[in-house]
């Protein structure tokens, strides 16, 4: 029989907080953590808005050397695993004597890659760009680092997947130890949150442009939505055989039960009920479960008009007259993008622990879709048992995850 899967530990940074507890408070109080930059207004951008994500300190933690390897987006993984490691009871003695594997979602790494474009066009001296560009320019840039510097020497690499890349990351984690390949892994996304990494995206119109309200930009579901809001940070969890976790004593924070997937193999940039339906129909059978046992869904909408309405089509065909109560915690931080299906993971699992479902914060105006879906518009107070987590990304490639209450 295949192993159980169970989360040890879990680590956060993000624009709602840098710590589960800060965490906890925002997503309860339905608070935003969503600014607007002028730099980047000043830069070119049609948007300003972003989530406001705290500059990690790292001198004191980490040696020079390691602080010159790292990108933004790892700096951000390291202060997540280290919070992760914690809970989980990992320390230095335990990833000394026991093999520990990391699979992250990470599908850029801009800012090295600009800054070294422009230190050759000022120098034209390759050897001025820094020995570190390398290792934070390469889009395994948050897995090499994490496991150079807490010493982890199980299975190692990033997953490339768009918004979807940190759910199919712990998708692929929890086949790893299902099959006995490896007791734990530490599994997680980052997303970089400077300008440079999605000017791409303002580009093609993704963006709100809902400006003289930064708080009220992102609201997925609602009729007058008119774009998504970046936003990024880092998330972390600590994956792991349950029997494995017994015998150590580890506190077991919730299993994780299902995982599907599904590409559309359409367009590169449309969304698909039916592929989004597939993946979530594939994880609620490798869980056992059926819609009725779903008691919360962490929904993928981005605040986009098109990906909206048809993640609400797929939801309406699975879902409808169910007891699942939906939110887009992205209506409080903003599209996390590479980090999104890890970070709703822990957003899941602090409801979860404490009996509530976060808001889908500005769902004033339902659509036609969203209309006939059961939306939190307001905290709810409710037990949290079984949760459906969607993420969705550019490709067509769709991943979905259910977590269970322990």
């Amino acid at each position: 029989m295949a192993r159980r899967v169970v989360i040890t530990g879990m680590g956060i940074w993000s624009c709602l907080g840098t710590s589960t507890d800060q965490v906890r408070e925002a997503l309860y109080q339905g608070k935003s953590g969503i600014i607007l930059d002028e730099k980047r207004l000043e830069y070119g951008f049609r948007s300003a808005l972003t989530g406001a994500v705290e500059t990690p300190v790292l001198k004191g933690l980490l040696d020079r050397r390691q602080r010159a390897n790292m990108s933004e987006e790892a700096e951000y993984a390291f202060m997540a695993t280290r919070q992760a490691f914690e809970q989980a009871g990992i320390d230095e003695a335990f990833l000394h004597g026991n093999e520990v594997g990391c699979i992250f979602g990470n599908d850029s790494s801009a800012k090295a890659v600009i800054d070294g474009y422009r230190v050759m066009e000022e120098k034209h001296d390759t050897e001025l760009v820094g020995a570190g560009s390398v290792f934070q320019s390469m889009n395994s840039t948050v897995n090499m680092n994490l496991c150079s510097v807490f010493n982890l020497r199980g299975i190692n690499f990033s997953v490339s997947a768009a918004c979807a890349s940190s759910s199919h990351a712990i998708g692929l984690g929890c086949m790893m130890i299902r099959q006995g390949l490896q007791d734990v892994v530490l599994c997680g996304g980052a997303q970089e949150t400077n300008m440079y990494g999605i000017s791409s995206f303002d580009a093609i119109r993704t963006f709100s442009m809902r400006m003289d309200e930064p708080t009220k930009a992102s609201r997925p579901f609602d009729r007058n939505r008119d774009g998504l809001v970046p936003s990024g940070g880092a998330a972390a969890l600590v994956l792991e055989d349950y029997d494995h976790a017994m015998a150590r004593g580890a506190d077991i924070l919730c299993e994780v039960c299902g995982y599907g997937f599904s590409s559309n193999g359409g367009a590169i940039s449309d969304p698909s009920d039916n592929g989004s339906a597939l993946a979530i129909r594939r994880a609620m059978a490798d869980a056992g479960i059926k819609a009725a046992d779903v008691d919360y869904i962490n929904a993928h909408a981005t605040s986009t008009p098109q990906g909206d309405m048809v993640e609400a089509m797929a939801l309406n065909s699975l879902f409808a007259g169910e007891h699942a109560l939906i939110s887009s915690t992205k209506s409080m931080t903003g599209h996390e993008c590479w980090m999104a299906g890890a970070s709703e993971i822990v957003y899941s699992i602090i409801m979860m622990q404490n009996n509530f479902v976060a808001p889908n914060i500005n769902f004033e105006n339902p659509d036609e879709f969203s209309a006939k879906l059961n939306i939190a518009s307001k905290t709810t107070e409710t037990e949290v048992r079984t949760v459906l987590s969607n993420s969705f990304g550019f490709g067509g490639t769709n991943s979905a995850l259910i977590i269970k209450k322990p």
